[in-house]
C-alpha cells in the first residue's frame, strides 16, 4: 500500500479482539506500523515480517522511552518516501492519547492522514470490571479526566473540588501516580468519604485486577496491593453494581 499516507489508529485498551476492522486490516496492508507500549503484543505478532515494525512506545519516568517529536518524525519521514504508515495507539488516539498532536503536525507539514478510532481504556477496563458508567438508578452524567498532563506540570489543572457535584461517574486514566491527590480533590469538593471508588488494574487482559473500596479507604488498599499502571480509576455509585455484574472469569476483586 504505497499511498504516501499516515493512519493514526487506535489499537483498543489490551485484549487484541477489541481493534476495530478496519484497523486491524491495515496492520497487514501498511508499509510501516509505529506502534505504543500498551499496544497488544498479540496484535504486533500479526504484522507480516515483510511490515517494518518500530517501536515509539514512552513511559513515565524513563529515561528509555521514545520522545514524541521522534515519532513525528518518523511519520514524516517515511510518509515523504511514499509509504503508507500506520500509527497504531494504545485505546483511542484521541482520548488523552496525542492523536491530536500528531494530527496537527502531519497537517503543517502537509501530509495526509485518517484517524481510525478505537475503544478508549476509559470504557472498556469499566465494563470488563462490570461497572456500567451511565445507569437509569445510579448515573446520567460521566466525566473523564487525566491523571496525566504536561509532564513539565507538576499538579493537575483539573479542577477537582468543581467535578465533585458536577457529575454522577467520574473515570480518570492515567491517575495512579496522583491518586492521593485526585481524591483529597474530591473530598475538598465536598464528596463523601463513602463514595464507591474502583481502580481497574490493566483493563481487558487475562491478568485484570479490580480494587473496590471508597474514597477513604482506597488510598490504603491502592498501597496494600501494590497496584501499578495502566489503571482506569471510576469514582460514583455505580461502582457497587461491580459485585453483581462481574462476568470475565479471570476478573480478581479484592
Amino acid at each position: 500500500m504505497n499511498s504516501s499516507k499516515v493512519f493514526i489508529c487506535g489499537a483498543g485498551p489490551g485484549d487484541p479482539g477489541l481493534i476495530s476492522l478496519k484497523g486491524y486490516k491495515l496492520l497487514s496492508k501498511c508499509d510501516v506500523v509505529l506502534y505504543d507500549r500498551l499496544v497488544s503484543k498479540k496484535l504486533v505478532d500479526k504484522i507480516p515480517s515483510t511490515i517494518k515494525k518500530i517501536y515509539v512506545g514512552r513511559e513515565s519516568g524513563k529515561a528509555t522511552s521514545t520522545h514524541q517529536s521522534r515519532t513525528n518524525k518518523l511519520m514524516l519521514t517515511y510518509a515523504r518516501k511514499g509509504k503508507s504508515v500506520l500509527r497504531l495507539k494504545g485505546g483511542d488516539p484521541l482520548v488523552f492519547g496525542r492523536g491530536g498532536e500528531e494530527a496537527e503536525y502531519l497537517r503543517k507539514h502537509g501530509i495526509q492522514f485518517e484517524i481510525i478510532p478505537g475503544i478508549s481504556s476509559a470504557i472498556a477496563a469499566p465494563a470488563y470490571a462490570g461497572i456500567p458508567l451511565t445507569h437509569r438508578d445510579y448515573s446520567s452524567s460521566v466525566a473523564f479526566i487525566t491523571g496525566h498532563e504536561n509532564e513539565m506540570k507538576n499538579h493537575l489543572d483539573v479542577n477537582l473540588k468543581a467535578l465533585a457535584s458536577a457529575v454522577d461517574t467520574i473515570v480518570v486514566l492515567m491517575g495512579v501516580e496522583r491518586i492521593k491527590e485526585i481524591v483529597q480533590g474530591l473530598r475538598a469538593g465536598g464528596m463523601k468519604g463513602s463514595t464507591r471508588v474502583a481502580i481497574v488494574e490493566k483493563g481487558t487482559m487475562k491478568d485484570q485486577r479490580v480494587i473496590l473500596g471508597n474514597l477513604d479507604t482506597i488510598l490504603k488498599k491502592a498501597v496494600r496491593y501494590e497496584v501499578t499502571s495502566p489503571a482506569v480509576i471510576v469514582v460514583g455509585r455505580v461502582v457497587s453494581l461491580s459485585e453483581h455484574l462481574t462476568w470475565l472469569s479471570q476478573n480478581g476483586k479484592v
